[in-house]
């Protein structure tokens, strides 16, 4: 749900109004199961939005919003919040030892081959390091159960090894990134 007055920063693109309710004003989510856009590779954020929009992924709040979206707005939300700085200042509580059982799964499970050193993501593979422990338990689960399948076989295959303990641990090591 939009704001009724939404505050955007200077340079915001016409259509980002919508976002600021979830996604907050430069992209960096207050809101732990809304991910944080500020940093996101620009073409993950577009081909998700592409997605919601064409029904290849779901949300109740999410695919309404992308619908209305035309592909011009679609790639210049996904430029803009790609370009803005993610904040430092999560409040979640990284538990150190989940954390360290949760990298060393993420090391066996080889997920910086498409994610990235520092998990930083590149090109349709998103940035992870530092988003919403939520959220990834969230997204990690929708793979591993098969309601979120817009991945191309890759993280339903992988999440599909995970038991619900490494998904735990691997979304503590990546919230404190």
């Amino acid at each position: 749900m939009a704001p009724t007055n939404p505050v955007l920063p200077a340079g915001a693109p016409a259509g980002a109004e919508v976002c600021v309710a979830c996604h907050a004003h430069a992209g960096q989510s207050d809101k732990p199961q809304y991910p944080i856009l500020a940093g996101q590779t620009p073409r993950y954020i577009y081909l998700q939005l592409r997605d919601f929009q064409e029904g290849r992924r779901h949300d109740p709040l999410m695919s309404p919003i992308a619908a209305t979206l035309t592909r011009d707005q679609m790639r210049e939300l996904a430029a803009w919040y790609g370009a803005q700085k993610p904040y430092e200042q999560s409040t979640f509580q990284v538990d150190a030892e989940k954390a360290r059982l949760g990298k060393a799964k993420a090391d066996e499970t080889l997920c910086t081959m498409c994610h990235l050193g520092g998990f930083a993501g590149q090109n349709e593979i998103p940035r992870v390091a530092g988003q919403h422990y939520a959220y990834i338990v969230k997204q990690l689960t929708a793979f591993k159960t098969r309601q979120r399948t817009n991945d191309a076989g890759n993280m339903t295959a992988v999440s599909a090894t995970l038991s619900d303990a490494d998904i735990e641990n691997i979304a503590h090591y990546l919230a404190g990134l």
